[in-house]
């Protein structure tokens, strides 16, 4: 304490999630508490529930005085007002951030990011692989920057395949409503073999409501969805998914937040954006 003193540095990490509903976000948080724990740093975590609101009172009140730098992912209405002033007013006060899997490009600083783009092509051309033409995706609204990139590599797996876009096989589910309902009438809308989900409540919700409706996982509708969470592991068919491997993902965050402010050269080193290589897992509700 005396030392933290000295140098005017608290040794706290302040770590702002959207939710702790999604398992990728406490798999994050462990990653940063332990590899913070190795360097002699305390993690100070803060939930936002979505809110702008919630991410500005929780950030001004560990800015004061209580965190040497954040770690954080965007809530779904920072993103969707395209606001953060609240971020940039931080950095030019010298607090250093890591933005990790919600990002922008508006604010410059340290980024930890998935290879969103890509694994969803690999995972979209899987199905097309194992015989499947009639591709469904079930996101979340354009803003989430996660939501966009999966999204462009769905669509360029089709279009590679030489597929047809049906616009009508995209399903938009709100983040903040139960939608069990607009699942059930999408799937009794459309005749679809196999559907990739954004998220891994997305892909259970689907499977459940896909199996009450008399259809067989995988023989009639194959799945696979994003985080390998305890939910995954235990549905009946398992889940077929992409490993976001959030421990690494908070280990590195972890890391670039600490390098920076320890970091003594005049000369600020440049900031950094690291990519974190998904891994699609095959399991039994998808054909393999």
């Amino acid at each position: 304490m005396a030392l933290s003193l000295k140098n005017k540095r608290t040794k706290n990490i302040g770590v702002v999630i959207p939710d702790i509903v999604h398992h990728f976000f406490t798999t994050v948080f462990r990653g940063i508490e332990k590899y913070a724990n190795q360097r002699g740093y305390n993690v100070i975590i803060c939930i936002s529930d979505e809110s702008i609101e919630k991410e500005v009172i929780n950030m001004e009140m560990l800015a004061n005085g209580s965190i040497d730098g954040f770690i954080l992912s965007l809530s779904a209405e920072t993103q969707l007002k395209n606001d953060f002033n609240h971020l940039k007013e931080l950095l030019n006060q010298g607090i250093p951030i890591v933005l990790f899997d919600r990002v922008t490009s508006e604010v410059e600083c340290d980024k930890v990011i998935l290879n969103d783009k890509e694994i969803a092509y690999e995972a979209t051309n899987h199905f097309i692989k194992t015989g499947s033409k009639k591709i469904a995706l079930v996101t979340t609204e354009n803003y989430f920057n996660v939501s966009e990139s999966r999204r462009d590599g769905y669509l360029l797996a089709l279009k590679d395949n030489n597929l047809k876009v049906d616009e009508n096989f995209i399903l938009t589910l709100p983040y903040d409503m139960e939608n069990d309902r607009l699942i059930k009438e999408f799937f009794q809308a459309n005749k679809i073999d196999a559907v990739l989900c954004v998220n891994e409540i997305f892909a259970i919700q689907c499977m459940s409501i896909i199996q009450e409706l008399g259809f067989n996982v995988p023989n009639d509708i194959s799945i696979i969805g994003f985080t390998d969470g305890i939910l995954s592991r235990f549905s009946v068919p398992r889940l077929s998914i992409v490993a976001q491997h959030g421990e690494l993902m908070g280990e590195r965050a972890a890391k670039l937040l600490i390098d920076r402010m320890e970091w003594v050269d005049e000369v600020e080193e440049p900031f950094k954006t690291e990519v974190i290589n998904a891994t699609l897992i095959k399991r039994g509700s998808s054909i393999n």
